[in-house]
């Protein structure tokens, strides 16, 4: 009699946790579908240049999910974005180290490492992005050739288009003048 009973009570427990595990896992699907609401936000986001939504809506989807490679990814390139280097750049090793095939978190770390003038660390950090998307990306191809172009050339910069304006002096004499909202690059 004292076996039926343990044995009842055995399997009654075991019906409970049985009966909580479906709620939990309906609960941890809805996050998920939150979190890609909120990540396909915002990419959408960043494409249309609201980067601070961007980032509201990548920090929303971490609040879901967690602080994932995929969530700390996007919210390393919304800071990156936003200019915030130091944050995006501790959010973008976390997530490649989270995820050591992350293309994305890679070849945007490549991005920061170039803005910051490390061009070496920034053409390896290329390298492993390229090599990890197979070479299909356009986008990682050039940034590479960017890298390895500023490392062959380390004067090497991209041509920047500046803005002159031709001013009579007197009869046949003019000067070029560059005009005020021109950048002058030293």
């Amino acid at each position: 009699m004292l076996k039926k009973l343990s044995l009842l009570i055995f399997l009654g427990l075991l019906a409970a946790c049985v009966a909580i595990a479906p709620e939990s896992t309906q609960s941890d699907v809805r996050n998920e579908r939150l979190a890609a609401e909120h990540l396909n936000a915002g990419h959408a986001l960043m494409e249309s240049g609201a980067y601070e939504d961007a980032l509201a809506a990548y920090t929303r989807a971490a609040g879901e999910i967690g602080l994932t490679a995929i969530t700390l990814g996007a919210i390393g390139s919304a800071n990156l974005r936003l200019g915030r280097l130091h944050q995006a750049q501790k959010q973008l090793e976390q997530a490649v180290e989270l995820d050591p095939k992350s293309v994305p978190a890679w070849n945007n770390l490549g991005v920061l490492l170039m803005e910051r003038g490390e061009t070496a660390e920034a053409g390896r950090v290329f390298r492993n992005a390229f090599a990890l998307d197979d070479g299909n990306s356009e986008e990682i191809r050039e940034n590479l050739r960017l890298a390895l172009a500023k490392l062959e050339n380390p004067s090497y910069a991209p041509a920047k288009e500046e803005k002159f304006e031709l001013v009579r002096q007197g009869s046949g004499q003019y000067l070029l003048l560059r005009t005020p909202d021109s950048k002058i690059e030293q």
